[in-house]
């Protein structure tokens, strides 16, 4: 009797300090999940976290593999039971969720679920999101479960360090967005300092030499020539200064740190799951590196940005030549790339192209209508 209860309070503060060392949104909802059905013994888990369109911005199960959560289909919207545990305080415990005249049915793939178990967390007054346990699993001897009140108030429990969790981690994540804004804001201002002066200086030459064209053309011939100076110096002043952009830890750690860094950062600040592999690629020249990271970088934009798809994929792998490939892929909604060359909208795969081609590779791109894409670079090494 005694070794029960020890071990169901190790699990519980197995789990509550679980939820405490995560800081991304995305693990502490998946550590919730995981921690409510193992701990409360149900078959299904999920936790929704609602956006402010009927909709849910997340939705986290466990419980279902990945192929059934594909074939079930998109996100769930706030109705029936759902909607009811987003908009009451306390929580619900049906015998039959089937038979309670909210419910509203689920998608054919969707397992069928029977008694349930749900709880809102929350912040105070405001509502986070709310855990859902479906079908207690059943006792040794065979005979059916269901949830009972000591669930009911481990679920509680559970609940309230979790809303604990997802605060401190959502704070955690604005911190990094707002550093992310400020090191944007001090580069746009640098980049302002290094350029403006001169093209001032050119405006005001280009204005004096026109007014001289038809009075002096001598001077104004001179300061045509002035103008010439000046827009070679804004040049090397513009071009010196995008130099000095490119990433300090590129030249402190390499293309592979950089990239997984910049990989993960946009993972925490986006809902699109992205993710880095790597494999056995060694340092390449300086040039090549940054081009690659270039052309990561504005891929995973319009990825991110424009693609809706759920997943997105970097990988970075060497050649038998001695070089890299780089691939960025989306799960998204894709497009037709000749009809975007036709419609003059090249999603930077104009940059792109020219950036693989300027360090001696080559830049292609695979995408259909619904197929998501695949943004591939591949340079030579040296």
């Amino acid at each position: 009797m005694q070794g029960g209860p020890r071990s169901g309070l190790a699990a519980v503060s197995t789990a509550l300090l679980a939820m405490s060392r995560r800081l991304e949104v995305r693990d502490v909802l998946r550590t919730i999940v995981v921690s409510a059905r193992e701990l409360l013994d149900a078959e299904y888990a999920a936790l929704g976290v609602p956006d402010d369109h009927g909709g849910f911005a997340q939705f986290v199960v466990d419980g279902i593999s990945a192929e059934q959560w594909r074939q079930i289909g998109p996100l769930p919207r706030q109705h029936g039971i759902l909607a009811a545990m987003l908009h009451r305080n306390g929580p619900e415990r049906l015998g039959d969720v089937r038979k309670d005249p909210r419910f509203e049915g689920w998608p054919a793939a969707h397992p069928e679920m029977s008694d349930f178990l749900g709880m809102p967390v929350r912040d105070g007054e405001e509502t986070l999101g709310a855990l859902f346990l479906a079908n207690k699993r059943s006792a040794p001897d065979g005979s059916t479960r269901v949830f009972t009140d000591e669930d009911q108030e481990l679920l509680s429990l559970l609940a309230q360090h979790a809303a604990i969790a997802l605060t401190n981690a959502r704070l955690y994540e604005r911190s990094r967005e707002l550093t992310i804004a400020e090191e944007r804001s001090r580069l746009a201002h640098e980049l302002h300092d290094a350029v403006s002066q001169k093209l001032f200086s050119l405006r005001l030459t280009a204005q004096a030499a026109a007014a001289l064209v038809d009075r002096d053309p001598a001077r104004a011939k001179d300061e045509l020539q002035q103008v010439a100076a000046l827009a070679a110096e804004a040049a090397d002043e513009l071009r010196a200064a995008v130099t000095e952009l490119r990433p300090a830890a590129l030249d402190e750690d390499g293309l592979v740190a950089t990239l997984r860094t910049h990989v993960h950062v946009l993972d925490r600040a986006h809902t699109a799951h992205v993710t880095f592999t790597c494999d056995g690629v060694r340092a390449l020249p300086a040039a090549q590196e940054e081009a690659m990271l270039r052309v990561a970088q504005e891929a995973l934009h319009n990825a991110l940005r424009h693609s809706d798809g759920d997943r997105v994929e970097v990988t970075l792998a060497r050649t038998p030549a001695g070089g890299a490939v780089l691939k960025v892929v989306d799960s998204g909604k894709g497009f037709d790339p000749r009809a975007v060359r036709r419609a003059g909208r090249h999603l930077g795969l104009v940059s792109m192209r020219d950036r693989a081609s300027g360090v001696g590779g080559r830049l292609t791109v695979h995408s259909e209508p619904g197929q998501g894409t695949t943004i591939e670079m591949e340079v030579p090494g040296g």
